[in-house]
């Protein structure tokens, strides 16, 4: 089974709550989690020549493989949870360019919307493992 890196805005309250839906639903244990705003999430961002100040994104990290950011980073963690998420898949037949622009308009406004942490999420002790 292959491990999946997910790197999220840490003080996002839509984030966190889309970081807790994901560790209810890995059946499989694919998924580890990291902040943008962690060590490990700034030198992710650093080593890629991405900007290390922008959480405007969540990022799939598929180790040796590929990164995917914006829309593909979310509609590839659920086409990986399984049924019924699997089927939102079929979102990736939109081009991105569209898909995109929906996703960083609700990125622009998430923190109006959903609200803001002072500080990154400590995760639970049952989840701790979960994070890097």
């Amino acid at each position: 089974m292959k491990t999946y890196i997910v790197l999220f805005d840490g003080v996002c309250n839509l984030c966190n709550s889309t970081v807790q839906f994901i560790i209810k639903r890995d059946k499989h244990n694919q998924f580890k989690f990291s902040s943008l705003q962690s060590e490990y999430g700034q030198n992710f961002l650093k080593e890629r020549n991405l900007d290390s100040s922008d959480f405007k994104s969540i990022i799939l990290y598929e180790p040796e493989v590929a990164y995917y950011t914006k829309s593909t980073a979310a509609l590839k963690i659920a086409q990986n949870l399984g049924f019924p998420y699997n089927l939102l898949s079929v979102f990736l037949l939109i081009p991105s360019f569209i898909r995109d622009w929906i996703y960083s308009l609700v990125s622009k406004y998430r923190y109006h919307l959903f609200g803001k942490k002072d500080s990154c999420m400590v995760p639970t002790p049952e989840n701790k493992r979960k994070f890097i």
